[in-house]
Protein backbone atom coordinates (compact mmCIF):
# COMPACT_ATOMS: atom_id res chain seq x y z
CA UNK A 1 0.00 0.00 0.00
CA UNK A 2 2.91 2.71 1.09
CA UNK A 3 4.45 2.10 -2.75
CA UNK A 4 0.85 3.18 -4.20
CA UNK A 5 0.68 6.18 -2.33
CA UNK A 6 1.83 9.37 -4.41
CA UNK A 7 2.14 7.51 -7.21
CA UNK A 8 0.98 9.13 -10.86
CA UNK A 9 -2.69 8.23 -11.94
CA UNK A 10 -2.86 7.71 -15.56
CA UNK A 11 -7.00 7.47 -15.36
CA UNK A 12 -9.30 10.47 -16.95
CA UNK A 13 -6.01 12.53 -17.95
CA UNK A 14 -4.50 14.45 -21.57
CA UNK A 15 -0.89 13.92 -21.96
CA UNK A 16 1.50 15.28 -24.11
CA UNK A 17 3.02 12.14 -26.33
CA UNK A 18 6.91 11.38 -26.76
CA UNK A 19 7.91 12.88 -29.86
CA UNK A 20 11.97 12.75 -30.67
CA UNK A 21 13.31 16.22 -31.25
CA UNK A 22 10.24 17.87 -29.74
CA UNK A 23 9.42 16.85 -27.18
CA UNK A 24 12.56 18.52 -24.51
CA UNK A 25 12.12 20.22 -21.30
CA UNK A 26 10.60 23.86 -22.62
CA UNK A 27 7.99 22.18 -24.74
CA UNK A 28 7.21 19.66 -21.89
CA UNK A 29 6.76 22.71 -19.33
CA UNK A 30 4.44 24.58 -22.07
CA UNK A 31 2.37 21.93 -22.04
CA UNK A 32 1.51 21.78 -18.93
CA UNK A 33 1.13 25.17 -18.27
CA UNK A 34 -1.10 25.18 -21.16
CA UNK A 35 -3.34 22.56 -19.34
CA UNK A 36 -1.87 18.70 -19.95
CA UNK A 37 -1.95 16.69 -16.84
CA UNK A 38 1.20 14.52 -17.69
CA UNK A 39 4.11 14.76 -20.09
CA UNK A 40 6.46 12.16 -21.65
CA UNK A 41 10.15 12.89 -23.01
CA UNK A 42 11.52 12.33 -26.29
CA UNK A 43 12.09 8.29 -26.33
CA UNK A 44 15.67 7.70 -24.82
CA UNK A 45 17.66 4.62 -26.21
CA UNK A 46 18.70 2.72 -22.85
CA UNK A 47 22.34 1.47 -24.66
CA UNK A 48 23.34 5.45 -24.41
CA UNK A 49 21.09 6.47 -21.37
CA UNK A 50 22.98 3.72 -18.93
CA UNK A 51 26.39 4.69 -18.80
CA UNK A 52 25.10 8.62 -18.00
CA UNK A 53 25.95 10.55 -15.18
CA UNK A 54 23.95 12.97 -13.42
CA UNK A 55 24.77 16.58 -13.35
CA UNK A 56 22.57 19.30 -11.18
CA UNK A 57 22.42 22.58 -12.82
CA UNK A 58 20.99 26.05 -11.49
CA UNK A 59 17.79 24.80 -12.34
CA UNK A 60 17.90 21.23 -14.22
CA UNK A 61 18.59 17.87 -13.37
CA UNK A 62 20.64 17.04 -16.39
CA UNK A 63 21.90 13.22 -17.24
CA UNK A 64 24.59 13.67 -19.18
CA UNK A 65 26.53 10.61 -21.26
CA UNK A 66 30.17 10.31 -21.52
CA UNK A 67 30.31 11.94 -24.85
CA UNK A 68 29.14 15.23 -22.39
CA UNK A 69 25.72 14.90 -24.94
CA UNK A 70 22.58 15.73 -22.69
CA UNK A 71 20.47 12.53 -23.19
CA UNK A 72 17.64 13.89 -20.53
CA UNK A 73 17.20 17.46 -19.03
CA UNK A 74 14.47 17.62 -16.53
CA UNK A 75 13.22 20.04 -13.59
CA UNK A 76 11.67 19.84 -9.97
CA UNK A 77 8.40 21.60 -12.28
CA UNK A 78 7.51 18.74 -13.82
CA UNK A 79 8.75 15.80 -11.97
CA UNK A 80 5.60 15.03 -10.56
CA UNK A 81 4.37 14.72 -13.81
CA UNK A 82 7.09 13.98 -16.31
CA UNK A 83 6.87 10.19 -17.74
CA UNK A 84 10.89 9.13 -18.74
CA UNK A 85 10.43 7.47 -22.01
CA UNK A 86 12.96 4.69 -23.26
CA UNK A 87 13.04 2.22 -25.87
CA UNK A 88 15.00 -1.18 -25.11
CA UNK A 89 15.15 -4.77 -25.78
CA UNK A 90 17.20 -6.17 -22.81
CA UNK A 91 15.53 -6.21 -19.54
CA UNK A 92 18.50 -5.75 -17.40
CA UNK A 93 19.70 -2.70 -19.16
CA UNK A 94 16.14 -1.49 -19.16
CA UNK A 95 16.57 -1.53 -14.90
CA UNK A 96 19.76 0.10 -15.21
CA UNK A 97 18.51 3.27 -16.62
CA UNK A 98 15.26 2.93 -14.94
CA UNK A 99 17.07 3.44 -11.57
CA UNK A 100 19.14 5.94 -12.50
CA UNK A 101 16.21 8.27 -13.55
CA UNK A 102 13.83 6.92 -10.98
CA UNK A 103 14.29 10.12 -8.35
CA UNK A 104 13.40 12.60 -10.76
CA UNK A 105 10.49 10.90 -12.77
CA UNK A 106 7.08 10.52 -12.05
CA UNK A 107 6.69 6.70 -14.14
CA UNK A 108 8.90 4.94 -16.60
CA UNK A 109 7.55 3.78 -20.19
CA UNK A 110 8.33 1.30 -22.92
CA UNK A 111 8.39 2.51 -26.36
CA UNK A 112 7.02 -0.76 -28.36
CA UNK A 113 5.99 1.12 -30.91
CA UNK A 114 7.98 3.25 -32.59
CA UNK A 115 8.28 1.50 -37.00
CA UNK A 116 11.62 3.64 -37.30
CA UNK A 117 14.86 1.80 -38.49
CA UNK A 118 16.81 3.42 -35.96
CA UNK A 119 14.80 1.60 -32.70
CA UNK A 120 13.83 -1.44 -35.08
CA UNK A 121 17.54 -2.82 -36.04
CA UNK A 122 18.07 -3.14 -32.46
CA UNK A 123 14.89 -5.08 -31.34
CA UNK A 124 13.43 -1.92 -30.08
CA UNK A 125 10.25 -0.27 -30.83
CA UNK A 126 7.26 -1.95 -32.94
CA UNK A 127 10.03 -4.85 -33.32
CA UNK A 128 8.86 -5.88 -29.59
CA UNK A 129 5.37 -6.40 -30.82
CA UNK A 130 6.33 -10.23 -32.59
CA UNK A 131 8.12 -10.69 -29.55
CA UNK A 132 5.68 -11.04 -26.87
CA UNK A 133 8.28 -13.21 -24.09
CA UNK A 134 10.68 -10.34 -24.40
CA UNK A 135 7.76 -7.37 -23.62
CA UNK A 136 7.26 -9.73 -20.40
CA UNK A 137 10.46 -9.81 -19.37
CA UNK A 138 11.39 -6.27 -20.02
CA UNK A 139 7.95 -4.69 -17.99
CA UNK A 140 7.71 -7.38 -15.20
CA UNK A 141 11.74 -6.72 -14.95
CA UNK A 142 11.20 -3.08 -14.50
CA UNK A 143 7.63 -3.82 -12.93
CA UNK A 144 9.29 -5.36 -10.08
CA UNK A 145 12.88 -3.32 -10.16
CA UNK A 146 11.27 -0.07 -9.61
CA UNK A 147 9.45 2.34 -7.01
CA UNK A 148 7.44 4.04 -9.92
CA UNK A 149 4.63 2.98 -11.89
CA UNK A 150 5.66 1.60 -15.34
CA UNK A 151 3.89 1.85 -18.46
CA UNK A 152 4.56 0.95 -22.27
CA UNK A 153 3.25 2.70 -25.29
CA UNK A 154 2.01 -0.27 -28.48
CA UNK A 155 1.00 0.14 -31.67
CA UNK A 156 -1.67 -2.02 -32.91
CA UNK A 157 -1.30 -5.72 -34.48
CA UNK A 158 -2.67 -6.68 -38.00
CA UNK A 159 -5.92 -8.32 -36.47
CA UNK A 160 -7.98 -7.09 -33.47
CA UNK A 161 -7.90 -10.49 -31.93
CA UNK A 162 -3.91 -10.61 -31.69
CA UNK A 163 -4.10 -6.64 -30.28
CA UNK A 164 -6.33 -7.86 -27.21
CA UNK A 165 -4.15 -11.13 -26.50
CA UNK A 166 -1.00 -9.37 -26.61
CA UNK A 167 -1.99 -6.15 -24.00
CA UNK A 168 -3.81 -8.67 -21.93
CA UNK A 169 -0.55 -10.05 -21.24
CA UNK A 170 1.32 -7.14 -20.72
CA UNK A 171 -1.69 -6.49 -18.05
CA UNK A 172 -0.39 -9.56 -16.23
CA UNK A 173 3.20 -8.06 -15.60
CA UNK A 174 1.64 -5.22 -13.43
CA UNK A 175 2.22 -1.99 -15.48
CA UNK A 176 0.00 0.84 -14.53
CA UNK A 177 -1.11 2.02 -18.12
CA UNK A 178 -1.05 0.92 -21.83
CA UNK A 179 -0.70 3.70 -24.44
CA UNK A 180 -2.22 2.70 -27.74
CA UNK A 181 -1.50 4.08 -30.76
CA UNK A 182 -4.06 3.22 -33.37
CA UNK A 183 -1.99 2.37 -36.22
CA UNK A 184 -0.24 -0.89 -37.30
CA UNK A 185 3.27 -0.68 -37.47
CA UNK A 186 3.57 -0.16 -41.84
CA UNK A 187 1.23 2.73 -41.22
CA UNK A 188 1.33 6.55 -41.27
CA UNK A 189 -0.24 9.35 -40.25
CA UNK A 190 -1.61 9.66 -43.68
CA UNK A 191 -3.62 6.29 -42.52
CA UNK A 192 -7.30 6.68 -40.72
CA UNK A 193 -6.82 5.85 -37.17
CA UNK A 194 -8.36 2.45 -35.84
CA UNK A 195 -10.60 3.62 -33.02
CA UNK A 196 -12.35 0.05 -33.16
CA UNK A 197 -9.03 -1.47 -32.13
CA UNK A 198 -8.24 1.11 -29.06
CA UNK A 199 -11.83 0.34 -27.39
CA UNK A 200 -11.68 -3.51 -27.78
CA UNK A 201 -8.68 -2.96 -25.81
CA UNK A 202 -10.01 -0.51 -23.52
CA UNK A 203 -12.83 -2.91 -22.58
CA UNK A 204 -10.24 -5.95 -22.40
CA UNK A 205 -8.22 -4.81 -19.56
CA UNK A 206 -9.01 -2.92 -16.24
CA UNK A 207 -6.06 -0.48 -16.42
CA UNK A 208 -6.44 2.47 -18.05
CA UNK A 209 -5.65 2.88 -21.33
CA UNK A 210 -4.24 6.00 -23.02
CA UNK A 211 -5.58 6.28 -26.82
CA UNK A 212 -3.19 7.95 -29.09
CA UNK A 213 -2.94 8.72 -33.09
CA UNK A 214 -5.57 10.90 -33.66
CA UNK A 215 -4.17 14.46 -34.00
CA UNK A 216 -4.50 14.23 -38.11
CA UNK A 217 -8.17 12.58 -37.79
CA UNK A 218 -10.26 14.45 -34.82
CA UNK A 219 -8.08 16.47 -33.00
CA UNK A 220 -7.64 20.05 -33.97
CA UNK A 221 -8.88 21.82 -31.29
CA UNK A 222 -9.42 21.71 -27.20
CA UNK A 223 -12.68 20.29 -27.65
CA UNK A 224 -12.24 17.62 -29.96
CA UNK A 225 -9.65 16.08 -27.18
CA UNK A 226 -12.79 14.69 -25.86
CA UNK A 227 -14.23 13.63 -28.88
CA UNK A 228 -11.37 11.50 -29.48
CA UNK A 229 -11.70 9.98 -26.17
CA UNK A 230 -15.29 9.18 -26.48
CA UNK A 231 -14.36 7.81 -29.80
CA UNK A 232 -12.06 5.44 -28.35
CA UNK A 233 -13.61 4.42 -25.54
CA UNK A 234 -10.60 5.11 -23.54
CA UNK A 235 -9.99 6.50 -20.03
CA UNK A 236 -6.97 8.97 -21.24
CA UNK A 237 -5.85 10.61 -24.54
CA UNK A 238 -2.34 11.26 -25.62
CA UNK A 239 -1.40 14.30 -28.27
CA UNK A 240 1.60 14.49 -30.56
CA UNK A 241 1.65 16.10 -33.28
CA UNK A 242 -1.36 18.50 -32.67
CA UNK A 243 0.61 19.37 -29.80
CA UNK A 244 3.47 19.83 -31.86
CA UNK A 245 1.88 22.37 -34.11
CA UNK A 246 1.01 24.61 -31.12
CA UNK A 247 1.30 23.09 -27.85
CA UNK A 248 -1.21 25.34 -26.63
CA UNK A 249 -4.25 22.82 -28.38
CA UNK A 250 -4.39 21.88 -24.16
CA UNK A 251 -5.92 25.23 -22.91
CA UNK A 252 -9.10 24.76 -22.05
CA UNK A 253 -10.19 28.64 -23.18
CA UNK A 254 -8.31 28.31 -26.12
CA UNK A 255 -5.02 28.09 -28.66
CA UNK A 256 -3.00 31.04 -28.07
CA UNK A 257 -1.22 32.32 -30.95
CA UNK A 258 2.08 30.82 -32.58
CA UNK A 259 3.39 34.06 -31.85
CA UNK A 260 3.18 33.95 -28.16
CA UNK A 261 3.36 30.32 -27.89
CA UNK A 262 7.13 31.22 -29.21
CA UNK A 263 7.53 33.89 -26.57
CA UNK A 264 6.72 31.61 -23.90
CA UNK A 265 8.96 28.94 -25.39
CA UNK A 266 11.80 30.92 -25.67
CA UNK A 267 11.68 32.48 -22.29
CA UNK A 268 11.62 28.50 -20.86
CA UNK A 269 14.65 28.00 -23.38
CA UNK A 270 16.57 30.76 -21.44
CA UNK A 271 15.30 29.62 -17.94
CA UNK A 272 16.13 25.71 -18.61
CA UNK A 273 19.34 26.28 -20.29
CA UNK A 274 21.16 28.75 -18.10
CA UNK A 275 23.43 26.45 -16.82
CA UNK A 276 25.22 26.65 -20.55
CA UNK A 277 24.51 30.05 -20.76
CA UNK A 278 26.58 31.08 -17.96
CA UNK A 279 29.35 28.87 -18.74
CA UNK A 280 29.56 29.76 -22.61
CA UNK A 281 29.56 33.31 -22.30
CA UNK A 282 27.96 33.65 -25.63
CA UNK A 283 26.37 36.49 -26.46
CA UNK A 284 22.28 35.72 -27.75
CA UNK A 285 20.90 39.30 -27.73
CA UNK A 286 20.37 39.23 -31.75
CA UNK A 287 18.27 36.11 -31.25
CA UNK A 288 16.33 37.51 -28.69
CA UNK A 289 16.14 40.74 -30.58
CA UNK A 290 13.94 39.15 -33.09
CA UNK A 291 11.30 38.56 -31.56
CA UNK A 292 11.25 41.95 -29.82
CA UNK A 293 12.50 40.51 -26.32
CA UNK A 294 15.45 42.84 -26.01
CA UNK A 295 14.45 43.84 -22.42
CA UNK A 296 14.16 40.34 -21.29
CA UNK A 297 17.45 38.94 -22.55
CA UNK A 298 19.01 41.81 -20.72
CA UNK A 299 17.23 41.06 -17.47
CA UNK A 300 17.62 37.27 -17.75
CA UNK A 301 21.66 37.87 -18.95
CA UNK A 302 21.99 39.81 -15.59
CA UNK A 303 20.66 37.33 -13.60
CA UNK A 304 22.11 34.74 -14.83
CA UNK A 305 25.51 36.51 -14.20
CA UNK A 306 24.91 37.27 -10.59
CA UNK A 307 24.30 33.27 -10.51
CA UNK A 308 28.04 32.92 -11.93
CA UNK A 309 29.45 35.47 -9.84
CA UNK A 310 27.93 33.17 -7.06
CA UNK A 311 28.81 29.75 -7.88
CA UNK A 312 32.45 30.85 -8.34
CA UNK A 313 32.95 32.67 -4.86
CA UNK A 314 31.06 29.92 -3.21
CA UNK A 315 32.32 26.95 -5.39
CA UNK A 316 29.74 24.40 -5.79
CA UNK A 317 28.36 23.87 -2.10
CA UNK A 318 25.88 21.62 -3.70
CA UNK A 319 28.93 18.72 -3.62
CA UNK A 320 29.39 17.01 -0.49
CA UNK A 321 32.11 14.21 -0.04
CA UNK A 322 30.99 10.56 1.07
CA UNK A 323 33.20 8.78 3.11
CA UNK A 324 33.62 4.65 2.58
CA UNK A 325 36.19 3.10 4.59
CA UNK A 326 39.32 5.42 3.17
CA UNK A 327 38.07 6.43 0.00
CA UNK A 328 36.52 9.41 -0.21
CA UNK A 329 33.95 10.92 -3.31
CA UNK A 330 31.96 13.75 -4.27
CA UNK A 331 30.43 14.45 -7.56
CA UNK A 332 32.79 17.03 -9.60
CA UNK A 333 33.73 17.00 -13.24
CA UNK A 334 37.21 18.26 -14.42
CA UNK A 335 35.89 21.87 -16.60
CA UNK A 336 38.85 23.61 -18.67
CA UNK A 337 37.54 26.47 -19.26
CA UNK A 338 36.97 27.38 -14.93
CA UNK A 339 40.76 27.37 -14.79
CA UNK A 340 43.50 29.75 -16.14
CA UNK A 341 46.49 28.67 -19.01
CA UNK A 342 48.96 26.44 -17.76
CA UNK A 343 46.88 25.87 -14.25
CA UNK A 344 45.68 22.83 -13.25
CA UNK A 345 43.83 21.46 -10.13
CA UNK A 346 46.72 18.68 -10.38
CA UNK A 347 49.53 21.19 -9.77
CA UNK A 348 47.97 23.27 -7.34
CA UNK A 349 47.48 19.54 -5.07
CA UNK A 350 51.08 18.90 -6.27
CA UNK A 351 52.63 21.79 -4.62
CA UNK A 352 50.71 21.63 -1.67
CA UNK A 353 52.12 17.94 -1.18
CA UNK A 354 55.33 19.47 -1.21
CA UNK A 355 54.48 22.09 1.00
CA UNK A 356 53.25 19.88 3.72
CA UNK A 357 56.33 17.63 2.80
CA UNK A 358 54.52 14.63 1.83
CA UNK A 359 54.83 12.42 -0.42
CA UNK A 360 53.66 13.49 -4.21
CA UNK A 361 50.17 12.39 -4.88
CA UNK A 362 49.41 8.85 -6.80
CA UNK A 363 47.13 8.36 -9.55
CA UNK A 364 45.33 5.01 -10.82
CA UNK A 365 42.80 5.60 -13.49
CA UNK A 366 40.44 2.90 -15.01
CA UNK A 367 39.06 3.00 -18.36
CA UNK A 368 35.06 1.54 -18.41
CA UNK A 369 34.63 -1.00 -21.05
CA UNK A 370 31.30 0.12 -22.52
CA UNK A 371 32.07 3.25 -22.89
CA UNK A 372 35.64 3.82 -22.83
CA UNK A 373 35.47 6.45 -19.99
CA UNK A 374 38.00 7.12 -17.17
CA UNK A 375 37.71 7.04 -13.27
CA UNK A 376 41.09 8.20 -11.26
CA UNK A 377 41.55 7.74 -7.94
CA UNK A 378 44.45 10.33 -6.24
CA UNK A 379 46.38 8.53 -3.03
CA UNK A 380 48.10 11.39 -0.81
CA UNK A 381 48.62 10.85 2.75
CA UNK A 382 47.34 7.41 3.14
CA UNK A 383 43.88 8.71 1.95
CA UNK A 384 42.06 8.45 -2.03
CA UNK A 385 39.60 10.61 -3.09
CA UNK A 386 37.94 10.30 -6.74
CA UNK A 387 35.48 11.87 -8.24
CA UNK A 388 32.09 9.85 -8.92
CA UNK A 389 31.77 10.78 -12.23
CA UNK A 390 33.28 9.11 -14.95
CA UNK A 391 35.48 11.60 -18.09
CA UNK A 392 35.89 11.10 -21.18
CA UNK A 393 39.90 10.91 -20.84
CA UNK A 394 42.62 10.14 -18.46
CA UNK A 395 44.05 13.50 -17.91
CA UNK A 396 40.55 15.09 -17.13
CA UNK A 397 39.71 12.48 -14.74
CA UNK A 398 42.93 12.73 -12.90
CA UNK A 399 42.21 16.47 -12.36
CA UNK A 400 38.44 15.31 -11.39
CA UNK A 401 39.98 13.53 -8.91
CA UNK A 402 42.19 16.12 -7.30
CA UNK A 403 39.60 18.61 -7.34
CA UNK A 404 37.96 16.36 -4.97
CA UNK A 405 41.07 16.16 -2.83
CA UNK A 406 41.22 19.71 -2.87
CA UNK A 407 38.10 20.60 -1.88
CA UNK A 408 37.84 18.08 0.62
CA UNK A 409 40.77 19.54 2.23
CA UNK A 410 39.39 22.90 1.96
CA UNK A 411 42.17 24.19 -0.01
CA UNK A 412 42.75 26.29 -3.13
CA UNK A 413 42.45 24.41 -6.93
CA UNK A 414 43.51 27.68 -8.91
CA UNK A 415 40.00 28.22 -10.60
CA UNK A 416 38.70 31.52 -12.46
CA UNK A 417 37.82 34.22 -9.42
CA UNK A 418 39.45 32.17 -7.28
CA UNK A 419 41.12 34.24 -4.49
CA UNK A 420 44.94 33.57 -5.01
CA UNK A 421 46.78 31.82 -2.93
CA UNK A 422 50.64 32.08 -3.92
CA UNK A 423 50.76 28.39 -3.43
CA UNK A 424 51.03 28.12 -7.44
CA UNK A 425 52.71 30.71 -9.67
CA UNK A 426 51.77 31.20 -13.11
CA UNK A 427 54.41 29.18 -14.59
CA UNK A 428 55.79 29.44 -18.78
CA UNK A 429 55.27 26.80 -20.76
CA UNK A 430 59.18 26.85 -22.08
CA UNK A 431 60.63 27.87 -18.97
CA UNK A 432 63.18 25.19 -17.49
CA UNK A 433 64.12 27.13 -14.33
CA UNK A 434 60.12 27.24 -13.16
CA UNK A 435 60.45 23.32 -14.09
CA UNK A 436 63.15 22.41 -11.56
CA UNK A 437 62.91 18.58 -10.31
CA UNK A 438 64.80 16.84 -7.58
CA UNK A 439 66.95 13.65 -8.59
CA UNK A 440 63.86 11.46 -8.14
CA UNK A 441 61.10 13.69 -9.88
CA UNK A 442 63.85 13.76 -13.04
CA UNK A 443 63.82 9.90 -12.71
CA UNK A 444 59.89 10.05 -12.92
CA UNK A 445 60.29 12.57 -16.01
CA UNK A 446 61.69 10.27 -18.29
CA UNK A 447 59.66 7.46 -17.37
CA UNK A 448 56.90 9.26 -18.41
CA UNK A 449 58.00 12.09 -21.44
CA UNK A 450 55.58 9.92 -24.04
CA UNK A 451 52.57 11.02 -21.96
CA UNK A 452 53.61 14.17 -20.52
CA UNK A 453 51.13 17.27 -22.19
CA UNK A 454 53.03 20.33 -22.61
CA UNK A 455 50.81 22.23 -20.35
CA UNK A 456 51.03 19.99 -16.99
CA UNK A 457 54.21 19.85 -15.67
CA UNK A 458 52.58 17.83 -13.13
CA UNK A 459 52.13 14.75 -15.44
CA UNK A 460 55.75 14.72 -15.54
CA UNK A 461 56.28 13.39 -11.47
CA UNK A 462 52.88 11.69 -10.76
CA UNK A 463 53.34 8.38 -11.23
CA UNK A 464 49.56 6.71 -12.70
CA UNK A 465 48.64 3.41 -13.38
CA UNK A 466 45.93 2.56 -16.04
CA UNK A 467 43.95 -0.07 -15.97
CA UNK A 468 42.42 -0.93 -19.04
CA UNK A 469 39.31 -2.65 -18.79
CA UNK A 470 39.23 -4.35 -22.61
CA UNK A 471 42.51 -6.34 -22.58
CA UNK A 472 43.22 -6.26 -18.65
CA UNK A 473 46.58 -4.79 -19.51
CA UNK A 474 48.45 -2.17 -17.07
CA UNK A 475 50.60 0.46 -18.19
CA UNK A 476 52.67 3.18 -16.64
Amino acid sequence: MLKMMGRLCFAHKTALAPMVRVGTLPMRLLALDYGADIVYCEVRMDIYTHTCHISVHLNTVDFVAPDERVMFRTCSKEKGRVVFQMGTADPERALVVAKLVENDVAAVDVNMGCPKEYSTKGGMGSALLSDPEKIEAILSTLVNGISKPVTCKIRILSTLEDTVNLVKRIEKTGVAAIAVHGRMKEERPRHPVHCDYIQAVAESVSIPVIANGGSSDIVKTFEDIEKFRAAAGASSVMLARAAMWNPSIFRQQGALSVEEVMEDYIRYVSDTTAAYFIRSGMNYGNNYEVFGMTDFYNKTKAELEARKAALQTNGDQTEQPTHEDDLITMPVRFERRDYPPQITPKMYLLEWSRKEKLDQPVYETEQRTQDRAFQSTVIIDNKKYRSALWEKSKKFAEQAAAIVCLRTLGLPEGRIGEEHSGLVNKRKRDDKKCAALDDSESAARKRHTSEVPQEEEEEMICRTKVVNGVCGQTTR
